[in-house]
């Protein structure tokens, strides 16, 4: 796990890979484009998934995106539920992780329905399940259905072989209950904790990547999701603690690592 690894100060060129709102991010710790990178190209492709949950794509669009994720050597896809085991299919064979989310966006699903997506998920080959929580349960207080629920989807999970990300949606919390989400998610041993769905009136920012690391045990990671658009943002909550994002400009974002990094661009229809 690389929590602080964004604080070194040795600069290490990339080798070519083995592996087949900017405006909530300041500028003072970002990289000018002629600079080196201080990881690898693996480094930060592997912080990547790739997020296909636009409620519009089709399945030419989905397909497409899966296939980019694989020339890209990113993490894993965050795909439709439906398209999960077709996404599997495509993946078959590259290190790229198929995933998918449980109760999105609005976590407002009974834990029943939310059980039987994490079912339905795992059976399709999904390895990380981005799961809501149940939003109007936090904001009311009753923080033992909360627990319960993750405690539910989090036992399912690792028990089909899989990982799990709980996502908060924090432009409805205030810091209060983000704390004691940490503490609740800390607890039980869930993978990650995850700032927002990307379709919440706000995204990730860096003062709630601040506060969920802090509040976060070393053995859980954080995943920032909405805003993250641009290569600088992305080593700034690196510089945080953030090991994972989601993101959609993913090739824009790899092609100026290889770019900052001397490496040649990716050919189309050809893996890393």
């Amino acid at each position: 796990m690389f929590m602080h690894e964004a604080r070194v100060s040795a600069f290490f060129y990339c080798s070519y890979p083995s592996r087949s709102g900017a405006a909530l991010f300041s500028s003072h710790a970002v990289l000018g484009a002629n600079m080196t990178l201080p990881y690898s190209y693996q480094d930060i492709a592997g912080m990547i998934d790739h997020s296909l949950l636009g409620p519009a794509l089709t399945e030419a669009e989905l397909e497409a995106g899966c296939r980019l994720a694989c020339r890209y050597g990113v993490a894993s896809v965050c795909i439709l539920p439906y398209y999960a085991a077709r996404c599997t299919e495509l993946l078959a064979g590259s290190p790229v992780r198929s995933s998918t989310a449980i109760g999105f966006p609005h976590g407002g699903h009974a834990t029943s329905v939310k059980l039987a997506e994490v079912r339905r998920a795992l059976g399709d080959g999904a390895a990380e399940l981005d799961t809501v929580i149940n939003i109007s349960k936090a904001r009311s207080g009753d923080w033992k259905y909360v627990a319960d629920e993750i405690i539910t989807l989090t036992q399912a999970t690792h028990a089909g072989g899989a990982k799990v990300k709980v996502i908060f949606e924090n432009a409805y919390l205030d810091d209060a209950m983000k704390i004691r989400l940490c503490e609740i998610c800390g607890e039980i041993g869930v993978d990650w904790v995850k700032t927002s769905t990307g379709y919440a009136p706000s995204g990730a920012t860096v003062a709630d990547l601040q506060l969920m690391r802090k509040h976060s045990p070393p053995s859980v990671q954080v995943k920032a999701a909405g805003g993250i658009r641009t290569l600088d943002a992305l080593l700034e909550v690196r510089a945080i603690g953030v090991t994972r994002v989601g993101a959609s400009r993913t090739a824009a974002m790899l092609d100026e690592c290889r770019q900052r990094s001397g490496l040649a661009p990716i050919a189309p229809g050809k893996p890393v």
